[in-house]
């Protein structure tokens, strides 16, 4: 696991001990364990806590107490690392990390810049993340819009620890939805022409259907009523198809998403890849006939029952498609795939596992991410939804009102697995109750406060360049000690998949950055605005600023912490895919966030 500087000191200080104390015969260690640390749960236990001395208790044959007392007088330079070393019964290791040392934390954000945070867990292992992949009948809503946000951060999370990633849309061009919506458009295209027809059943229906036909009839104006209607059918299908596709690919693209691979399910078919597949289970034994269907023998690798690929009039389930998909994947030499599905279907996992498994690698290779409903809210009540009937509300629609980072955040601020209650009236909303805004204004508000220090002639120095030691105010402190976090909540996010732990880490950082910048001062009051800075003080509730003085020292520390927590909300929002704004527009008339640098 991927640690800050402080906390990779402390584990090489408690390494060093374990290997001082079996070097001297005082512990045996057959076998060094893991030295893992943890955030104590309170305060007042230190910075780090360990747990080391109970894992050894048993083949050492001792306490875990004395164990943990060994480790303590066998750390080098213990007093230049800790100002206080504890054992809590039974065994735990409580450190408080000298106050020095957390000052690394601001250098090395200093030294990595837009990679601190970044590691090299994933050690180059090819990833194919495949997201979206929604149907081309009809424009992505909001559902898609989610698995949009949370396929795309992932992609860049794994980017940001070592892997090798490509991003791909699968294409559904093939099967029964599609002669649906060339059914449906060709029937808008003769009531266009004044025909009076009967819908499809099932058909798709919508605004959009109506518009797709108008633009058929504009390019082919009557063309098509004297065409045989699989002919029709067919030339109405294809054109819908390269519309719609097109539409997507422009929602996407203002989305702020770029695809590396589209891959087409109908080229499987054309191809010959599914036919070649399911012989390949067969000469496995993995796949026979039953009732005039051929079956996939899944039920041997875990799942409930075994499965339909090829019906008895003849038709491939989409199980058929999805096998030679899937096989493709594994013959392109990716190491890991990960799937970003929609949550009904939570039950085709353990199928594409047993697929998995058939060609002959363990399940885990393949990872599939559920993404669950999204509950839109206008003025706390819900807005109803449903593609069916047509009345659904797009993504374009919702970046049209709320803006695509908003967006974006909203859809990744929950775990993804969990419903999502978007309300849209408060993502519009330029307060602290908006996550989004609250999280983006923290990094204009320290652009602002450092344009208006160079306005002042005050130099904003670098970490590296500034008296860190100055530093000396609890809450500084604990602002630092936020800051080390972040390459530890950046790699948890990755590798368990969960974009919503660095949504979540930002939110808890603007919520600590923002107090921090209304009770304390940053820059000196301006000569001809002492009086009413305080006033802006006490009406904010704190005395903190009035009573603080601010020297040359104490500015120059301040504004180089306000430059690391930048950088790193920068770095956060990154790989959301989501802007860090240098101003917002109009923020202070809004907002009820004092601004006063």
């Amino acid at each position: 696991m991927t640690q800050s500087v402080v906390q990779d000191k402390v584990s090489q200080a408690l390494v060093g001990a374990l290997r001082s104390a079996q070097q001297r015969g005082v512990l045996k260690l057959e076998q060094m364990p893991m030295v893992n640390l943890e955030a104590p749960k309170r305060p007042e236990w230190g910075d780090v806590s360990c747990t080391v001395a109970m894992s050894l208790s048993a083949s050492e044959r001792r306490p875990p107490f004395e164990i943990a007392q060994i480790i303590i007088d066998h750390i080098e330079q213990r007093d230049a690392l800790f100002s206080r070393a504890e054992i809590a019964r039974p065994g735990f290791l409580n450190l408080t990390v000298k106050r020095e040392l957390w000052m690394d934390v601001l250098r090395e954000i200093e030294a990595q810049g837009e990679r601190y945070g970044h590691s090299q867990v994933g050690q180059g292992r090819r990833v194919l993340v495949e997201y979206v992949s929604a149907n081309p009948t009809g424009p992505l809503h909001v559902g898609h819009g989610r698995g949009a946000a949370v396929g795309q951060a992932l992609v860049r999370l794994l980017c940001a620890t070592g892997h090798d990633v490509v991003s791909e849309y699968y294409i559904n061009d093939a099967g029964r939805q599609m002669k649906l919506l060339g059914l449906s458009v060709l029937a808008r295209y003769r009531e266009a022409c004044g025909q009076t027809v009967s819908f499809p059943e099932d058909g798709y229906h919508g605004g959009y259907i109506r518009t797709v036909a108008e633009h058929v009839k504009a390019e082919q104006g009557a063309a098509l009523l004297s065409l045989p209607a699989a002919d029709a059918e067919q030339r109405s299908r294809e054109f819908a198809y390269r519309e719609l596709l097109a539409l997507i690919r422009q929602d996407l693209e203002m989305f702020g998403i770029a695809f590396e691979s589209w891959f087409s399910e109908a080229s499987l078919l054309s191809s010959g890849a599914v036919e070649q597949v399911l012989s390949e289970l067969r000469a496995r034994d993995l796949l026979f006939d039953q009732e005039g269907a051929q079956w996939f023998r899944s039920s041997a690798f875990g799942d409930e029952k075994d499965r339909v690929v090829r019906k008895q009039e003849g038709d491939y389930t989409y199980l058929a498609s999805d096998i030679a998909y899937h096989r493709d994947k594994l013959r392109r030499g990716f190491d890991l795939l990960v799937d970003v599905w929609g949550a009904d279907h939570h039950g085709y996992i353990p199928r594409m596992q047993a697929v998995v498994q058939a060609y002959g690698h363990p399940k885990e290779r393949l990872r599939v991410v559920l993404v669950q409903m999204v509950n839109l809210l206008r003025g706390g009540q819900k807005v109803e939804m449903s593609k069916r009937s047509g009345e659904f509300i797009t993504l374009r629609e919702v970046m049209d009102e709320v803006g695509a980072d908003a967006a974006k955040f909203f859809f990744l601020m929950r775990d993804s697995s969990t419903h999502l209650d978007f309300d849209l009236e408060l993502a519009k909303q330029q307060s602290q109750e908006n996550p989004v805004y609250y999280v983006q204004y923290v990094h204009a508000r320290i652009a602002s406060l450092r344009r208006v220090a160079a306005s002042r002639g005050i130099a904003c120095p670098l970490p590296s360049q500034a008296d860190l030691n100055v530093l000396e105010d609890p809450d500084e402190l604990a602002l630092i000690r936020k800051l080390s976090a972040f390459p530890v909540v950046l790699q948890a996010s990755a590798v368990e998949l969960e974009p919503h732990r660095m949504a979540y880490y930002l939110r808890e950082l603007a919520g600590m950055v923002h107090p921090f910048y209304n009770k304390h001062r940053i820059l000196p009051p301006a000569p001809d605005s002492e009086a009413a800075a305080a006033l802006s003080t006490e009406q904010s509730g704190s005395s903190g600023r009035a009573t603080e003085v601010m020297t040359p020292g104490l500015t120059g520390a301040r504004l180089a912490l306000m430059w690391a927590v930048q950088q790193v909300v920068r770095n956060g929002l990154n790989v959301l895919g989501v802007s860090a704004p240098e101003q917002m527009e109009d923020c202070r008339s809004h907002v009820n966030l004092p601004h006063h640098p």
